[in-house]
């Protein structure tokens, strides 16, 4: 049995948040597509770059994770990644024109890209070796029921609310999430002298962005 004591308890509630609000937002806004198209007069194929934007994003900026948490830390990093995640979310939300939105998500996207990898890493470095499957098994019901909720919330939203509320409901997902982040998640470690590769993540960029966008418009 995994015993826990507050601060971990924080750690893991605040970090499992995080990565509810990633894992919410890859498949809620599905349902309410129809709703945005009527919305901002967008065709079939204008409306469906909502949902592409956001996953190609998520996808091209995850491997600057790494680099970032380096330079910044992870929990100055985890902050600003549920700080932007929560704005750009509400952004949406807000949005009157298919542009707009598909800006949002994209930048949506970027920001959210960093929640899983910093909060698995996170939880790995606050549970001795002898707690981490248990620890993990945790976390991973986050990575689960995001998706799995995410339809059925984002239906029922839609229909007794507006299809902006599948965006809105990410403000107290992100508000207690960094709360928590800031009172339990100790300051790690930061190397700032550490380089980036810039012309390989553009080639990887370009890479992922393009395999990307062939599995989910191909």
């Amino acid at each position: 049995m995994l015993k826990m004591d507050f601060q971990k308890l924080m750690i893991i509630g605040s970090v499992m948040l995080a990565t509810i609000m990633q894992a919410l937002d890859s498949t809620i806004a599905n349902v309410a597509l129809p709703h945005m198209q009527g919305t901002m007069s967008a065709t079939q194929d204008q409306i469906a770059w909502v949902l592409t934007s956001y996953i190609v994003s998520a996808a091209i900026f995850t491997p600057t994770t790494g680099f970032l948490a380096d330079r910044l830390g992870r929990r100055r990093l985890l902050a600003i990644a549920v700080i932007g995640f929560t704005i750009t979310s509400m952004l949406c939300g807000a949005a009157m024109t298919i542009e707009e939105i598909v800006l949002f998500r994209i930048l949506q996207g970027m920001f959210g890209a960093a929640l899983v990898p910093l909060s698995q890493s996170i939880v790995l470095d606050t549970f001795p070796p002898e707690q981490i499957g248990s620890a993990m098994a945790i976390w991973g019901m986050g990575v689960m029921v995001g998706p799995i909720l995410g339809p059925a919330l984002g239906g029922w939203l839609t229909e007794n609310y507006s299809w902006r509320w599948v965006f809105y409901i990410n403000l107290p997902f992100g508000i207690l999430a960094l709360m928590g982040i800031l009172a339990a998640v100790p300051h790690g470690k930061s190397n700032p002298e550490r380089r980036f590769d810039w012309s390989g993540f553009a080639w990887l960029s370009i890479g992922i962005g393009g395999l990307q966008l062939m599995l989910d418009r191909g």
